[in-house]
């Protein structure tokens, strides 16, 4: 009789406790092998490329690029990559777009450690898990048009007090590309200029400025 090979799982989290405590709770498991962690999306990504795990259990709060960013550039990489969404806390902004982004389920860090394994299992095996009633929740949501991994580059350039034409410089993209994308962002925030934007950014935590 043939036995399956483990899943294998990236743990990404800035925390070093958390991340070895939850590698040393997997690993409990069986079925489950931690075979690299990482404290952020860079690190992540080259983590993923040099061990190509089954799943990532990927925060949303990193520092630089954070875990919405960090899982659509896995999903550029690997189009198959799988993605599971483990943070202490996301507005409901957060948790559609890291779907949308290619995240397959999310699940709170308050979460028991019998419905973390039960979603990195079902993660593992292509399908989507989210809490019950999560899934309906957000589909009664109206969380109106969801703001872009562009859009989200250039929000927080925004926040930091960048000209149209410093954003264009630091994200290698025509200055009326920059405008046109701060127009789209002002009628998805329903806001009239770049102080209300960023105030609205900060409130749905779409933006988080360094202190």
């Amino acid at each position: 009789m043939t036995t399956e090979s483990p899943i294998t799982v990236l743990l990404v989290d800035d925390h070093f406790v958390v991340r070895s405590g939850l590698a040393a709770s997997l690993d409990l498991e069986d079925d489950l092998r931690v075979v690299a962690e990482a404290a952020d999306g860079a690190q992540a990504i080259n983590c993923y490329r040099e061990h190509r795990p089954r799943v990532v259990v990927m925060d949303l709060q990193l520092p630089g690029m954070n875990g919405i960013e960090a899982t659509a550039r896995l999903r550029e990489i690997d189009a198959g990559a799988r993605v599971l969404i483990f943070s202490t806390f996301a507005r409901d902004d957060e948790i559609q777009a890291a779907l949308e982004a290619g995240a397959l389920g999310y699940l709170q860090k308050s979460a028991s450690r019998e419905d973390l394994i039960a979603a990195l299992r079902t993660v593992a095996a292509g399908q989507r898990y989210l809490p019950p009633g999560l899934a309906e929740h957000l589909a009664g949501l109206q969380l109106g048009p969801t703001i872009t991994l562009r859009e989200r580059e250039i929000l927080a350039l925004v926040a930091r007090g960048r000209a149209n034409k410093e954003i264009a410089a630091a994200l290698g993209i025509a200055e009326d590309t920059v405008k046109r994308h701060i127009s789209n962002i002002f009628d998805k925030l329903e806001v009239n200029d770049r102080a209300q934007a960023t105030a609205e950014a900060i409130r749905r935590g779409i933006v988080k400025l360094e202190p």
